[in-house]
């Protein structure tokens, strides 16, 4: 019996690396021993958070910060802020993170961290004291060359401002030691959009290397109806996609017209999550819904569509299970992309990569669902905030255009280490596996420079 506890999310991430690492540690057995060292944090923090509600009376919180790798640089990763939120959680977070960190290309380590307070139906007056309560611990443990943190679920550019202004209040310096900030004050351009940007761009060229085709008339699912799947969508549309669903955790917005959602509709479903509402209010507010749309309470999007093309899941953590995935599959899916960490459960995974198997040749790919990690093809939002460290460190801001060519060409060069690496360890099939190119890539960058360092041997 072991002595640790049980972590189901985390232990879960660790069984996804491990399996498809596995190619690569048989031809290269001594880093096994830097597997065994990689997935144990370099240290957990893990403090009380107590503040004042409105009306006087006192609440308390779990805050955490999960540091997990500095091997490559600071550490860097999001503050969740969700009633959810358990260590279990935020390894599985932080040991995601140092994958994806490393397929950047930029020099940043994988951590995380948040709380479980929930900001649903809390005052403005309420989140702020508990961001400053929080961050009276929190800044004893970052900095702009230890641990740069970031917005998370729960935490917007509210929280970001409140967390940095209490921050500089207690430690009396103005720093970059928070991500996703105001454009007015240290914040970079495109970092909103970026994560969900950064998916499409991935998946751009997923489409050009099986298909030889571009996002024109393609049918897109996509979950969620936060940053991610709102700027994902908007792309798309750009693009000459069309976006067929949007959902939430009260359940999905389906399109039943030929163009889908327009531009219009998801400016106003920004604005309705930015009020902290559910897409019920889009349903109960819109006069023509039900010309254009139908509602599915409390139901996921995937099995409500005949024909789709594209699938981004977008919302969270197992979002899609094996059922759903074959049920994809059977509407001609070809793509799923992770917009959200971890979006596909493992059996979801096994259905997209057995129909990947069983392709011999190129020119015959008929029933293959060509499926792309969170940890690469969500990697935008934490590159921009890479970026957005280096303009600081710099005292520069650069435009929208430069970042948004930055942040292409990095999920370019992603996309490319995953299909190459991929290539070298996906045997018996002509279709390279992006997730093993991204776990075993991530990996070895991370295991090398652990071994520089000494931190295994």
């Amino acid at each position: 019996m072991s002595n640790l506890p049980v972590e189901p999310e985390f232990q879960q991430a660790v069984s996804e690396i491990t399996q498809t690492l596995e190619p690569f540690l048989a031809k290269n057995p001594e880093y096994r021993r830097a597997l065994e060292v990689v997935q144990i944090p370099e240290r957990v923090i893990q403090f009380r958070v107590t503040w004042e509600r409105d009306d006087g009376t006192l609440a308390v919180n779990r805050g955490f910060r999960c540091q997990f790798n500095s091997a490559l640089g600071p550490y860097k990763g999001g503050l969740r802020l969700h009633p959810t939120v358990n260590l279990s959680i935020l390894k599985f977070l932080g040991f995601e993170q140092i994958f994806k960190n490393a397929l950047t290309g930029l020099m940043m380590g994988g951590g995380k961290g948040g709380s479980d307070f929930d900001p649903k139906g809390k005052s403005d007056n309420e989140i702020r004291r508990f961001c400053y309560a929080f961050m009276q611990e929190l800044s004893r443990h970052i900095g702009a060359d230890l641990d740069v943190p970031a917005g998370d679920i729960g935490t917007g550019g509210r929280e970001i401002g409140f967390m940095f202004g209490a921050y500089k209040k207690y430690r009396n310096e103005f720093a970059g030691i928070l991500t996703g900030k105001g454009a007015n004050w240290g914040g970079s351009n495109i970092r909103p959009e970026a994560t969900g940007y950064g998916v499409v761009y991935y998946v751009t060229e997923m489409l050009k290397d099986l298909d030889n085709t571009d996002w024109k008339g393609k049918k897109v699912l996509i979950s969620g109806a936060g940053n991610v799947a709102q700027y994902a969508a908007l792309k798309v549309l750009e693009l000459g996609g069309k976006v067929l669903s949007l959902s939430d955790s009260t359940g999905s917005l389906i399109a039943t017209t030929e163009e889908g959602f327009q531009a219009s509709d998801i400016t106003r479903i920004a604005e309705i999550k930015l009020e902290r509402k559910s897409l019920t209010s889009f349903v109960e507010e819109s006069a023509n819904v039900g010309e254009r749309f139908k509602w599915h309470l409390g139901e996921r999007p995937w099995k409500l569509v005949e024909k789709a093309d594209i699938a981004l899941p977008s919302a969270s953590q197992n979002e899609l299970n094996g059922e759903e995935a074959k049920a994809l599959q059977k509407a001609g899916v070809r793509y799923v992309a992770e917009g959200s960490n971890m979006g596909c459960t493992l059996d979801a995974i096994e259905v997209f990569e057995n129909s990947r198997k069983s392709i011999k040749s190129l020119t015959n790919t008929e029933g293959v669902v060509f499926y792309a990690p969170g940890k690469a093809a969500n990697a935008g939002g934490v590159a921009v905030s890479g970026l957005e460290m280096a303009q600081n460190s710099q005292r520069l801001k650069w435009t929208s255009e430069e970042v948004d060519s930055k942040l292409k060409e990095i999920m370019q060069t992603c996309y490319k280490t995953c299909w190459d690496t991929g290539k070298e360890f996906s045997e018996g099939s002509a279709l390279p596996s992006l997730v093993a190119g991204a776990n075993i890539a991530g990996f070895i960058k991370v295991a090398n420079a652990m071994r520089d360092q000494g931190d295994w041997w």
